[in-house]
């Protein structure tokens, strides 16, 4: 991650919800540990997996989202809209390899 990156802040206007949706993440990930440390059937952990990936994309696309109506529409009101889309597109490649 770019040194930049660190030192830009934000307002999240669903931080709340964010944060409710990563405590559930974080206790089906526990859920998994704990299912491979049972020796449970591999597919039911596959299957809880899939579930994890599916919410942590759901949180990106939500913060995508919130980026976009706020940081980057700013950007363009301020002038600054290329290098906020170019940074935008620049994770976006990131997110959906």
């Amino acid at each position: 991650m770019e040194e930049s990156n660190h030192q830009k802040h934000t307002v999240q206007p669903n931080k709340q919800q964010l944060l409710n949706r990563l405590k559930r993440i974080e206790g089906q990930v526990r859920g998994v540990h704990n299912m491979v440390e049972d020796d449970r059937y591999c597919v039911d952990i596959l299957n809880q997996i899939a579930a994890i990936q599916s919410a942590v994309n759901k949180v990106s696309l939500a913060l995508v989202e919130d980026h976009t109506h706020h940081c980057v529409a700013n950007a363009i009101k301020n002038g600054e809209g290329e290098e906020s889309i170019e940074e935008l597109m620049e994770v976006m490649k990131r997110m959906v390899k």
